[in-house]
């Protein structure tokens, strides 16, 4: 097994926090830890992501394994994600900082005011 090591200039990790520290990507990931969606329902559930970052960002998540992409047969044809195991393993971590985020973002905001 390897050992990576955040602190180094050239680990690999850097890029994996890169990936799941995304806006996006913690919200597509939590939205899809809801259950699988289709293409316009996460859209829907997803506020204010445009198509062309909602692809873009289920397409790095897909290509990073942490999502899958079905086709659906349906009139008319539709696409459905889901998160993978990897996807899943990372449901936990992404949704604590999310309510972390919504239980202490009037904390940050008013920290803000007073800053110098």
């Amino acid at each position: 097994m390897v050992a990576y090591d955040v602190f180094l200039t050239d680990c690999p990790a850097r890029t994996t926090l890169d990936l799941i520290s995304d806006t996006w990507s913690v919200v597509v990931i939590v939205a899809l830890g809801r259950g699988p969606a289709r293409y316009t329902d996460l859209r829907d559930m997803v506020g204010g992501i445009s198509n062309k970052m909602l692809t873009q960002t289920l397409r790095r998540l897909g290509e990073n394994g942490l999502v899958e992409r079905r086709a659906l047969r349906t009139a008319p044809p539709g696409t459905e994600y889901s998160l993978t195991d990897l996807g899943r393993s990372l449901l936990i971590p992404v949704t604590a900082l999310t309510r972390w985020a919504e239980d202490n973002t009037g904390a940050l905001l008013d920290a803000r005011e007073v800053a110098p």
